[in-house]
């Protein structure tokens, strides 16, 4: 008996030792409702050590540059499989699988929370499609609720599908930067009951690239003041840097953070604004505070 108990902690020390980080890739992830995407997947290495334990689930967009610097912007990703690792490490943080959808040519569109659309002046969509005409797009069609849907609706049940995930609401969470940073609080407002909390980096108030006119951004103001959740069950991440793009956010962000305290979210607990100061819009930057991001969202 103490022979055969031996042998299986041996065997269990050794593939604990073995067990590491492992990172997914899904090409052209097909879907029913937007262009097809790659998809990558990262589980920790305690997703293979703990097989009988479930794992809470962080989706995030443009997944071209959360993982990977040969298809990152500029060669520099945020590396947030590094982060959780050296955060789960040290007790920080929980065990977390980390699920990164990539971009389309449609980012803007896909991104720009759909429903704030009706408050959108003609000049505002003239000024937007301005936008998509120079990225080689044709016309002004808005397809957040579409994207939306193929995260809801294909791509969690998907993962809860094929990986031990714990699939509620208090531990489904959805991040992105920039544009990015909209269309996470979209899927919030959106999807209460799906998504628990939401990180927002450098969200894109203006929507346009200066603050000349102010209009795009009061439309997505208006359309949080009608939608954001009841204050109590969701928790928010929001910050800004203070540099090149980011340099605009900060009149945006203080009318949002009076929005969150008029709706009754707790500054601290349920909600954050964090200021970088010399921070720039960049991955390098977003790089440099996925661990705040990460803690915030999964500290023990």
């Amino acid at each position: 008996m103490k022979i055969a108990i031996t042998n299986i902690l041996l065997v269990m020390i050794c593939f604990s030792a073995a067990a590491q980080d492992k990172l997914i890739k899904i090409d052209d992830f097909k879907s029913d409702y937007v262009m097809s995407r790659n998809v990558e997947i990262w589980l920790p290495k305690e997703y293979y050590t703990n097989p009988d334990k479930n794992f809470p689930v962080l989706y995030m967009h443009d997944g071209q540059n959360v993982f990977n610097t040969e298809t990152a912007m500029g060669n520099i990703a945020w590396e947030a499989d590094n982060a959780a690792r050296k955060l789960i490490d040290s007790g920080s943080i929980a065990p977390v699988i980390i699920v990164a959808s990539w971009c389309t040519p449609l980012r803007y569109f896909e991104y720009f929370p759909e429903k704030a659309g009706q408050y959108l002046t003609a000049a505002d969509k003239e000024a937007m499609q301005k936008i998509n005409s120079e990225r080689g797009g044709s016309n002004t069609t808005f397809y957040a609720d579409e994207y939306l849907r193929f995260i809801v609706k294909e791509l969690k049940p998907y993962i809860d599908k094929n990986y031990r995930t714990l699939s509620d609401r208090a531990n489904t969470a959805i991040c992105g930067s920039s544009m990015g940073g909209l269309i996470s609080l979209y899927a919030l407002c959106e999807y209460p009951k799906i998504f628990g909390q939401a990180a927002c980096v450098s969200t894109h108030w203006p929507v346009l690239f200066n603050n000349d006119n102010m209009s795009p951004s009061e439309a997505i103001r208006k359309y949080i003041t009608q939608n954001l959740p009841k204050a109590g069950s969701h928790r928010i991440y929001f910050d800004l840097g203070t540099e090149t793009l980011d340099q605009y956010y900060s009149i945006h962000q203080e009318k949002v953070d009076n929005i969150m305290r008029g709706k009754g979210y707790k500054e601290g607990a349920d909600w954050v604004t964090l200021t970088f100061k010399g921070a720039a819009h960049n991955e390098k930057s977003w790089q440099e505070r996925m661990d705040i991001i990460l803690k915030f969202l999964y500290e023990r």
